[in-house]
Formats: structure tokens, sequence, C-alpha cells
């Protein structure tokens, strides 16, 4: 079954663009095209995306604002926030909000792909030029992981070292849906807004080994 995809930006010329891209991809169909935060808002309760390709600015409603409504009125759906420049306080308030990653909008078309099945699949992904910095900058809460029940830190570290959440589920022996609710209690605990926050939170507090951080790479 193709991920499906929600594509929010307000220029027809990118939405157009990406729906050709993927038009004849088995893996991904893009179900809608929203303008602008607010029409996102109000298609995807009855679209049901697993992903959302989500730009930062827009009118009416900015992307950092929708990601944080979309994870409160769909918390299975991984929205993807798509920006033109590397503007840092834009990539902070998306990862801030709860996207799990973002792209560059002139990626390669091959690395956008990945990237929507990486989000589908819950797994964190971040450019490599750029996680260094949100990993120096972005503030995460000051709380120690040891506080965690045993089964919830694994599965903070496994996610961090790039695992999808059905593999965090075989790992740890339990099926796919208390994986999902032990990532989202995770969250709820720290004070995380989505599993980038998460993984930020976790390596820096020493959970992740440098050489097991997938999404530095």
């Amino acid at each position: 079954m193709p991920v499906r995809v929600l594509v929010v930006d307000d220029h027809a010329m990118v939405r157009q663009g990406l729906r050709m891209y993927f038009e004849d991809d088995p893996d991904i169909e893009i179900v809608g095209e929203a303008r602008n935060g607010e029409e996102a808002l109000s298609m995807a309760p009855e679209l049901c995306p697993g992903v959302v390709l989500m730009d930062l600015l827009m009118p009416a409603m900015d992307g950092a604002t929708t990601i944080k409504a979309l994870r409160q009125l769909l918390p299975a759906c991984h929205t993807v926030a798509m920006t033109s420049v590397v503007e840092e306080s834009g990539i902070h308030l998306a990862i801030e909000a709860g996207a799990i990653g973002y792209v560059l909008k002139d990626t390669r078309p091959d690395e956008l792909r990945d990237a929507v099945l990486a989000a589908a699949d819950g797994r964190v992904r971040f450019p490599p030029d750029s996680a260094g910095r949100l990993l120096r900058e972005v503030p995460t809460p000051d709380v120690d992981p040891a506080s965690l029940p045993d089964e919830e830190r694994e599965m903070l570290r496994l996610l961090s070292e790039g695992y999808s959440a059905a593999e965090i589920a075989a790992a740890l022996a339990c099926d796919l849906t208390r994986a999902e609710a032990g990532l989202e209690d995770i969250l709820g605990r720290l004070g995380l807004a989505g599993r980038a926050h998460a993984v930020l939170y976790a390596t820096r507090k020493g959970l992740v080994p440098a050489e097991l951080r997938p999404y530095l790479s």
C-alpha cells in the first residue's frame, strides 16, 4: 500500500512538480494539495495522510504553526518540513513543533523520496550539513533519561539509532501498537514535540554513541 502524502505549499509550481515526480511511484501517492496551513488542517482529517510535506513560509498559517496543530489533530501522521534556504530559526521552529525532519527544496528527487519513506516508517532524517547545528542549537528539556522506565529508555535509544517503529517493536518483542504508544508516552513525559526532537534530546544526553547516528551521515 503506497504512502499517502499531503503536499502543503503556497506555490502551485512546487505542488505540481511534486505530483508529477511521484505520479508513477508505486510506493508514494499524493492524495491532496493545500496552499496554506489552514487548508491543510481542513483537508487532513478526511485524507488521512501518512506523511505531510510542509512548506515553512506560507500566508494564512505558517508551517511551524500548522505542524504543531497537525500533531494534535493526527498524531500518527509525520511531517517533513520543506524550505528553500537553510533558515535556522524556521527549521528550529519546525523541529520544536513536531516535524520528524526536513529537506531543502533543491534536494535531489531520490533524496526527497527517501525522506518521505523514512518519515512513513517513523524514522528521523536530517540533512548532514545541518544536523550538527540542530544538535547544538535546538533546545531540549534538561531531564535525566534515567527517570524513564528501562523499556522506554531503550525505545529512545533505538529511535535515535535510526530504527523505525516496527523495528523497535521487533527489537523489544512487542507489537507495533505498543511501540508507537510507548514513543508517544516518552514525548509527553519529557515534553518533546516529536521524534526528531527526541533524537536531539537523546543524543545530547549521551544515549547514542557518535558512530551510531545515521541521521548525521
